[in-house]
């Protein structure tokens, strides 16, 4: 038997270096006896209730070996059915089979529908951009209508993921959602940079045939994204690209001659290099400190954009070339998705689509209170003459040659659907 004086932090068999070998803290050794009673009354399918349960396991295992001397110290345990027990191997078998009875006992008294389901999405931009708050709709939606049995969690401002993070994180069933831009899944599904190609996508007519729900277009994006191991569960619009610049606009391809331009995707990489910049792929969250640092010239971006992450602070220059059409996706997990319930998954599907109607709807208006907002803050806000356009259409065109061969087929395809609209 050990004496009275080995304590915590001496013996073979105690300490902290058997208790760091055994994932043991002295937390769990010194934690209260009512510990396991509060079992009782947290739900057995939540994340508090399985650290319990460990945290429970682990103190009555690291308090037999390190207070094996003194068996009355368990008299806290006679109320719970041990009446007496003073054997050290039943003391242990039965304070488990405790622990383990009132576990199944607690989940008996749940009804089954109490399920709680947890989805985390992450986001790379702050909670008050117009995708966080179309999120915090989704997420009110969820939550009413499933009666607080689906919880959804926002992860803004990239505290989880950056941007390009996404799409692996969410195939792979680390997180179980993220908002990710369309382009970032180019290094699987070359084709969905359709809508990066130059001035293809010039009006909001053109851009809602190509991402309403299984159009010619978004239909086989959709379907190709969940190769990836994800889902899509809506579309985030973003409003068209915009050129973000200090000292003057950024209007035709002479004005791009030399100059270092943040990018967010290679196609748009490769519509700077047919113009005449050098372009730099900078991930959104990094943008700000990007151009407050001169580490680029010129800034691609939303307009949204800069009123979200305050660019006007950094820049001082808008030119509205709306050369591309800025899409995000949310993306679930295909098999977090699948071991939902058909009831859950109804639920979630109504509330993005809701999701998604909002959004598209209200993007004309989100773009108009930003190029004001950036106006108040004294950026300079310039169109593009038709001219300057069509010099920087003739200047892009083997962009389009690129995406032709790069994109194959689908890409063939999605090009084709395009020109009808």
């Amino acid at each position: 038997m050990v004496s009275r004086s080995r304590k915590y932090g001496s013996g073979p068999q105690s300490g902290p270096s058997y208790c760091k070998a055994n994932h043991i803290s002295a937390l769990d050794i010194n934690q209260p006896p009512d510990l396991i009673c509060k079992l009782q009354h947290i739900n057995p399918n939540s994340t508090e209730f399985i650290v319990l349960f460990i945290r429970c396991s682990a103190w009555l295992h690291s308090y037999f070996l390190v207070y094996e001397h003194n068996i009355k110290k368990l008299a806290f345990l006679n109320p719970l059915c041990l009446h007496g027990e003073t054997n050290r191997e039943e003391i242990m078998k039965k304070s488990l089979n405790l622990i383990l009875a009132t576990a199944v006992a607690t989940a008996l008294a749940i009804p089954a529908f109490s399920a709680d389901v947890t989805m985390r999405i992450s986001l790379q931009l702050p909670m008050k951009s117009h995708l966080g708050q179309n999120l915090l709709l989704f997420k009110e939606q969820v939550e009413a209508k499933s009666n607080g049995d689906i919880e959804v969690q926002i992860y803004d401002s990239a505290q989880l993921y950056k941007d390009k993070e996404v799409p692996a994180a969410v195939g792979a069933g680390s997180i179980e959602a993220g908002v990710a831009s369309l382009t970032r899944y180019v290094g699987d599904i070359p084709a969905v940079d359709i809508f990066y190609q130059p001035f293809l996508f010039d009006t909001e007519e053109k851009v809602r045939k190509a991402v309403a729900k299984g159009s010619e277009i978004r239909g086989p994006i959709d379907e190709a994204i969940k190769g990836t191991g994800s889902t899509v569960l809506w579309w985030q619009a973003y409003g068209g690209a915009i050129m973000l610049s200090n000292g003057g606009p950024i209007a035709n391809p002479q004005d791009m001659k030399g100059k270092k331009v943040r990018v967010f995707g290679k196609t748009l990489g490769q519509f700077v290099e047919a113009t005449g910049g050098a372009p730099t792929l900078i991930s959104g969250s990094e943008q700000y400190l990007a151009y407050q640092r001169g580490t680029v010239d010129v800034g691609m971006t939303g307009v949204s954009g800069v009123k979200s992450r305050k660019l006007y602070e950094v820049m001082d220059t808008i030119t509205v070339t709306n050369h591309a059409d800025i899409e995000f996706i949310v993306v679930t997990n295909t098999d977090w998705w699948n071991g939902l319930t058909d009831g859950q998954r109804a639920i979630i599907s109504d509330a993005a689509a809701m999701a998604e109607a909002s959004v598209r709807d209200k993007m004309s208006s989100i773009e108009a209170e930003a190029y004001e907002v950036a106006k108040q803050n004294g950026m300079n806000v310039v169109t593009p003459s038709a001219a300057d356009i069509a010099a920087f259409k003739d200047a892009a065109s083997s962009v389009y040659d690129a995406y032709k061969e790069k994109a194959g087929d689908m890409g063939a395809k999605l090009l084709e659907a395009a020109s009808k609209y």
